[in-house]
């Protein structure tokens, strides 16, 4: 029985050792298995943060890719402004230095020329006092007579010296004006910006569709005979859809209808009555429009003390064409002409500007002023209280009157200057023809000439002259003659150049 009792103690002992021998090779499993797990995922965590890293070191590397290829345009760019700077003050250099020489040259040749000639006077003074003497001693004469005799001498002498120093002192002279006249002129119109000409003979109205044309024409077409009536214009409603013409050459009365018609359009409502309201409603708004833009033009020119009648003609030049160019425009560019003309010379150029504005204010005076538009102008002006040099430069603007300052040469020259600037004006083409035509045949009346051709848009003329019958000096005399006929005879924009040309020519051929 004891022993009975050891055994079941022992097996009890061996199972509970058994039991607790499994228990812990499964607890080592359970753990071993949780290590790997832990491990795997300890594994997966470095990877992640490796990899989260790898992108952000990629994200970095971009970034500093980017923010290298800015700096490196950055640096480019910059390196070209530079470099587009270094050409741009060497080709200022070299400018300078080309003007530089140019007036160096330019100023060695005037000394030679000067030098020539003082050399060639003291030469013609020798002669002159040894011919004197002699004609004295000879012929016992007063020493007025003997400058007479002189003069004379020279006058028809055939010597190619004295010729040639007449035409150094001619040519010295007229050049230094003519350069300085050009260079004056040139400032001038390079300071002036060019107002494009309006074209004008009509004007297009927009019709919305085919009902609405019908009601402006009107049972029996009463409606468009009050427009008519009321406007003074005439309208042409043809078969072309959405549009109507008003014509008139008075361009107050075709502004009025073309408002007038706009309004009666927008509104709808299109009968005699509510035509005559709107064209006198638009009447007396336009004699609003137009004292403000004389106003306009006297604020853009700083010019003030204007009477108000006067404000209101210049604003009625607006609606005033000269050759297909806008009378106000006209007249504000030669005011601002005269201006910088008058500057340049040393005269008062508020004095010319008023000049300049008012010269065509007579094309906006009705019929109560009698005369020509310049005179007409000149008597408002006068009854106004302007200036009496203003009041002449206007008179005598199309020598109608003989002008007593100098500020009457100086508005025709800065009228000239605006009329004849490319664009401003629309000339014919028969008028264009007549021009070239009466040139060719004024100077191909001259003796001595061969062949005349006009040039440049009738700007130059070119006369051909036969050697045999004519030397140097008289071609030269015969410029001078033609110029002067071109200008008591002919009518033409800004300037024409007369060139002579003689020359001889020997041809011979070889066999």
């Amino acid at each position: 029985m004891l022993d009975l009792t050891w055994q079941n103690l022992i097996t009890l002992l061996i199972g509970a050792l058994m039991s607790g021998a499994l228990i812990a090779a499964l607890f080592a499993q359970k753990l071993k298995q949780k290590t790997a797990q832990h491990a795997k995922q300890l594994e997966a965590t470095e990877r992640s943060a490796d990899e989260s890293t790898r992108l952000t070191k990629l994200e970095l590397l971009e970034q500093q890719q980017e923010r290298r290829k800015e700096l490196e345009k950055e640096i480019l760019e910059r390196e070209e402004h530079l470099r587009q700077r270094e050409n741009d003050q060497r080709d200022r250099d070299n400018n300078l230095n080309e003007k530089e020489a140019r007036i160096i040259t330019r100023e060695e040749h005037q000394a030679l020329s000067a030098k020539r000639l003082a050399e060639e006077m003291r030469r013609v003074k020798r002669y002159r006092d040894a011919y004197r003497h002699r004609l004295r001693k000879i012929n016992n004469w007063t020493s007025q007579e003997a400058i007479e005799a002189w003069r004379e001498e020279l006058r028809t002498s055939e010597d190619e010296l004295v010729k040639e120093i007449k035409r150094e002192v001619l040519l010295e002279s007229e050049q230094m004006y003519r350069h300085e006249a050009q260079r004056i002129l040139i400032d001038t119109m390079q300071r002036i910006t060019a107002t494009p000409p309006n074209e004008i003979s009509a004007t297009l109205v927009q019709i919305p569709n085919e009902d609405m044309k019908g009601r402006l024409i009107g049972r029996e077409g009463r409606n468009i005979r009050a427009i008519e009536s009321a406007t003074g214009v005439t309208l042409m409603i043809d078969e072309t859809p959405g549009s109507m013409l008003v014509s008139s050459f008075d361009p107050v009365r075709r502004e009025i209808a073309r408002i007038a018609l706009e309004r009666l359009i927008k509104d709808g409502r299109i009968h005699p009555v509510s035509i005559e309201e709107t064209v006198t409603q638009v009447r007396d708004e336009l004699k609003d429009s137009v004292i403000e833009l004389g106003e306009r033009s006297l604020l853009k020119l700083r010019l003030h003390g204007v009477h108000p009648e006067i404000v209101s003609l210049l604003g009625k030049l607006h609606y005033r064409l000269s050759n297909n160019q806008n009378t106000l425009e006209h007249s504000i560019e030669v005011a601002y002409f005269c201006s910088l003309l008058a500057s340049e010379l040393g005269l008062d150029p508020d004095l010319a500007k008023r000049c300049g504005l008012f010269h065509d204010l007579g094309k906006a005076i009705d019929h109560d002023y009698e005369g020509s538009h310049a005179s007409s102008a000149a008597m408002l002006l006068k009854r106004y209280g302007e200036d009496e040099r203003v009041v002449n430069a206007v008179a005598a603007s199309h020598d109608e009157v003989a002008p007593s300052s100098v500020y009457a040469g100086l508005l025709r020259v800065a009228d000239s200057l605006s009329a004849s600037r490319p664009g401003a004006r629309a000339n014919a083409l028969e008028g264009y023809l007549q021009r070239v035509r009466s040139l060719e045949d004024l100077a191909r009346d001259m003796d001595g000439v061969s062949e005349v051709y006009a040039v440049q848009a009738g700007k130059e003329i070119r006369i051909i002259v036969e050697p045999n019958r004519m030397d140097d000096q008289e071609a030269r005399h015969l410029a001078r003659t033609v110029r002067r006929r071109i200008e008591e005879e002919l009518n033409y924009p800004g300037t024409i150049k007369v060139t002579v040309i003689r020359e001889k020519r020997f041809v011979e051929t070889a066999k």
